[in-house]
């Protein structure tokens, strides 16, 4: 007990401190003198049915901010707040109803006023109605998911007769391929994920939560790699086998990302844009069951595992249509990214392993230089049909 009250000790002391400074320090002054700093986000706007508007926005800024008036369209508009009372502690969500008759496909501006002054826009691209949970839009956005990311990925392992017929020495050239698809993938994710922080509050510190996402993805993934397959069975059937189970699981995140663009900009009515979006998906994703099944190339899996593995892969796909259909939220896509991001540095990590412990010579081989690089050429040239 001794112990642990040494331990708490220099903890309760920065307590008192921190309270006297609060209730006697020199910030009486500083307020005063400087207008208070506010910061709202308007998260997510929804558009439920003709002649209504909701905001949805959240205080990410130090201190509490006060709603003043609501404008569309440059003139002021009724409106009703849930909750009731009008100010937004730090942190806190306020959902705003305003009774507008928007006009279908047409661009209109929102600009909230605060008791001080201070104004936050968001612009409504294109009007439409948002998509409203429910069967339609449900088995819709599925059905956008499946074939953006389930169907390419099932496609993609029908490589698998082809890599059993190879030599060593090319299964060695399709990893390093399958190490510059995912190198390619983790690059691209990552500027999604600084894109998405973006418009995240600034009290959620957007790239702090990348860092995050992204060592915490990598260090759980090793922990768990550690604890399935120790290290001298990486190089048997079990651990390849992990190994592929690694690459879909990093994939599989990767593909959330994509099912959330591409649920996000139907329910943004951007119909041209989304259509784009799943058929530049579609042609991206069907190299990624070859990554997939290389490792496993000279073994036997059944179809039940090579089954899982597709639907590990791919059906993240379609909970990203769903999350960015019906709710997306900047704050959740950045991290799923950020993790995605991790879980791939994490399997190319376990791809390096699995050729050292082959005996491979690694880039000094002209078959895992031109693999690699050829891995990358493939996703760019795949990337430039996917309309951003």
């Amino acid at each position: 007990m001794n112990q642990w009250i040494r331990g708490l000790f220099p903890i309760m002391l920065l307590g008192g401190f921190l309270a006297l400074f609060f209730a006697y320090g020199p910030l009486g002054v500083f307020i005063a003198a400087f207008p208070p700093v506010e910061e709202l986000t308007i998260e997510r706007v929804v558009l439920p049915e003709p002649d209504h508007i909701v905001l949805h926005v959240i205080n990410g800024g130090p201190q509490p901010v006060t709603v003043a008036q609501i404008t569309v369209d440059d003139a002021f508009w009724q409106y009703w707040t849930d909750p009731e009372e009008k100010t937004i502690p730090r942190l806190g969500r306020m959902r705003i109803d305003i009774p507008y008759p928007w006009v279908e496909g047409d661009t209109h501006e929102v600009v909230i006023l605060t008791s001080t002054g201070l104004t936050f826009s968001h612009e409504i691209a294109v009007a439409t109605t948002s998509p409203q949970v429910g069967w339609t839009y449900f088995w819709t956005f599925s059905l956008l998911g499946i074939y953006a990311g389930v169907i390419p990925v099932f496609l993609g392992l029908l490589w698998y007769p082809f890599l059993r017929e190879l030599s060593t020495k090319w299964i060695s050239f399709f990893l390093s391929l399958t190490m510059g698809l995912l190198a390619f993938l983790a690059v691209d994710m990552l500027e999604e994920a600084f894109e998405s922080a973006e418009a995240v509050p600034g009290a959620y510190q957007g790239v702090a939560l990348i860092g995050m996402g992204v060592l915490g993805a990598v260090l759980i993934l090793l922990y768990l790699s550690h604890l399935k397959v120790g290290p001298s069975d990486r190089a048997s059937a079990e651990g390849r086998h992990w190994t592929a189970v690694m690459i879909a699981t990093g994939i599989g995140l990767h593909n959330l990302g994509e099912g959330l663009a591409i649920g996000s900009s139907y329910a943004l009515g951007e119909i041209a844009l989304g259509t784009f979006l799943v058929v530049g998906f579609t042609l991206h994703n069907i190299t990624e069951g070859l990554g997939i099944v290389t490792p496993i190339a000279k073994d036997r899996p059944s179809i039940g595992r090579l089954a899982v593995l597709g639907l590990i892969a791919g059906a993240p796909t379609v909970l990203g249509t769903w999350m960015g259909g019906f709710s997306y939220s900047p704050l959740w896509a950045t991290l799923f990214l950020a993790i995605g991001v991790g879980a791939i540095l994490q399997v190319i990590y376990q791809l390096m392993s699995l050729l050292s412990r082959r005996g491979e010579t690694g880039f000094a081989s002209a078959y895992h230089l031109t693999g690699f690089l050829l891995g990358l050429g493939i996703m760019y040239g795949t990337g430039l049909l996917v309309v951003s």
